[in-house]
């Protein structure tokens, strides 16, 4: 897996880190996506932040 592709999320209720793929051909704004925090235990919005 290329690390250009690599895009680091971080929740907006605390401060758990998640790694997804990014296909930066297609997507150019910042990720948004909605995912389970096990710190808080319900899903919430993780936000792309730099590497």
């Amino acid at each position: 897996m290329s690390q250009d592709h690599l895009a680091k999320m971080k929740s907006t209720e605390s401060d758990h880190m998640y790694w997804t793929r990014k296909n930066k051909k297609r997507v150019e704004r910042k990720l948004e996506l909605k995912k389970y925090d096990p710190k808080v235990r319900k899903h919430v919005m993780y936000t792309e932040v730099k590497k």
